[in-house]
């Protein structure tokens, strides 16, 4: 049994070195949009280069987060946690110093490898050293710094895009690594699970993130109409049919399809694939606007964006206890159509726009919609398995958040008819993002819809409860347990 006590010195140590970890992701997941219009005219890079700068990151964390977990329980979480913060930094130093947006999308997926190895690590650390009276304090800490790092991300790399120059935002990732890494091998101790198998999914882990990749590839480049785009489309597909056949019939599959038997399970990701859709395109293209319509500096446009992840951080916790009084349904289907009115007022951010009149009314109703839905999205999700599988349902949502995000961000320029160099142009970016606006407001109605129509009114009693009861993130929901149990 752990027995680290969190008031301790090295609980102290282990706290801090799980916080730094989990920063470096979540500051580089918020940083990132604030920063694109600096490298794509540093880099001469078009649209799709900025889309992929993102989406890149996004295919290799998503498809690999599960095996991160597995591969933390086999063979040491702290090794593969430190190893993933090492291999993080040495992504980010490969951007900071990347030449041309080929090398600079390149790293970013190798980033993503890295997150992936970190990210539930960070976590399944604090789980397995903190003494079982001490570890929901350690994790609401945890989390709580962790949506810190969040909220001052876009800040961050706004006053770094401005100043030092928007390689620093990757950059800025070395020094936290080399702070990270002898923490935890001094302080933090070495844990596995003895039942963890022998064997990994490998073949599932590679399939899952070829479908992602060819699937968004095929969205990005399908203004071009070639062969090679139709080739990535039907490819994608293959992937991800051969991804459902390997998972079914596999002795010790990444993510078991027979979670997905509980109706409830199936709907609540149902629900979270569109309201992460929605989110992941909306902060992808607002950072925009901002800067190239409303013509803000990368500063004023990370700043204003802050209150969405501030309301997050003050409220998140408040908002669990009433789902747990109301029930999820309720929640799960008024945030969404706050979240999507959020949206409709941003079609009042052109340019010339006032921040007190037009911006933060939007991000204040759409923080409010988020406020009031992700608490219980996860609690839904943990809800609908048994107990012993709730890191695994809390794994697979976290990575069906990621992935619809990734494709809305790759979609959404294609549906909007959005050229190569639409973001060089005011009146061309502003055209395109008002009916984005709009696609991402649709799109949560369906899933307040759906919620509405398919989410249980209350959990069983005896189901598991969500951990992370404070969440900065404002493009996945939080992690829970161990996303490899």
């Amino acid at each position: 049994m752990p027995d680290v006590r969190l008031a301790s010195p090295q609980g102290r140590w282990i706290l801090l070195t799980t916080v730094l970890g989990s920063s470096m992701a979540l500051l580089d997941s918020t940083v990132v949009n604030v920063a694109l219009p600096r490298i794509g005219r540093d880099l001469d890079a078009g649209l799709a280069a900025l889309q992929w700068t993102v989406n890149a990151y996004m295919v290799t964390l998503a498809g690999l987060i599960l095996l991160g977990g597995a591969l933390g329980d086999r063979f040491g979480r702290r090794r593969i946690f430190v190893l993933g913060v090492l291999w993080f930094a040495a992504a980010s130093l490969l951007c900071g110093l990347a030449p041309n947006a080929g090398v600079l999308i390149a790293a970013r997926a190798l980033q993503g490898i890295g997150g992936a190895l970190l990210t539930p690590g960070s976590l399944a650390l604090i789980q397995a050293s903190f003494h079982p009276d001490d570890r929901g304090r350690a994790v609401g800490l945890w989390s709580g710094f962790g949506g810190v790092g969040a909220a001052v991300g876009p800040f961050l790399g706004g006053w770094l895009v401005d100043g030092a120059g928007w390689r620093w935002v990757f950059l800025l990732n070395v020094p936290l690594a080399l702070l990270c890494a002898p923490i935890a091998l001094r302080h933090v101790p070495e844990s596995s699970d003895e039942r963890a198998h022998t064997r990994f999914d490998v073949l599932g882990a590679v399939l899952g993130a070829a479908a992602l990749a060819l699937l968004t590839y095929a969205l990005i480049e399908a203004r071009a109409a070639s062969w090679a785009v139709a080739l990535s489309a039907v490819a994608g597909v293959a992937a991800a049919v051969a991804f459902v056949v390997v998972e079914r019939r596999g002795k010790d599959p990444m993510m078991p399809l027979d979670v997905f038997a509980s109706r409830q399970f199936t709907a609540v990701n149902l629900v979270t694939l569109c309201v992460y859709a929605a989110f992941g395109g909306f902060f992808f293209l607002a950072a925009l606007q901002l800067q190239v319509v409303v013509g803000w500096s990368a500063l004023a446009a990370g700043t204003a964006l802050l209150p969405t992840t501030v309301l997050m951080l003050l409220l998140s916790a408040r908002s669990g206890e009433l789902a747990e009084r109301l029930g999820p349904r309720v929640q799960l289907t008024a945030g969404p159509l706050f979240c999507a009115a959020g949206m409709v007022l941003m079609l009042r951010v052109g340019p010339g726009a006032s921040y007190l009149a037009d911006v933060l009314p939007a991000l204040l109703v759409l923080g409010v919609g988020m406020v009031t839905l992700v608490a219980p999205l996860t609690a839904s999700v943990l809800a609908a398995v048994d107990t012993a599988r709730a890191g695994l349902a809390s794994g697979v949502n976290n990575a069906a958040a990621r992935a619809a995000g990734l494709v809305a961000v790759a979609a959404l320029p294609l549906l909007t008819g959005m050229g190569e160099e639409a973001y060089r142009s005011a009146p061309a970016f502003d055209d395109a993002f008002g009916p984005a606006m709009l696609i991402c407001a649709g799109v949560l109605v369906a899933g307040s819809v759906l919620a509405f129509t398919t989410v249980r009114r209350r959990p069983s009693p005896d189901c598991a409860r969500p951990e992370c009861r404070t969440h900065g993130s404002v493009l996945t929901p939080p992690l829970e347990g161990d996303p490899a149990s």
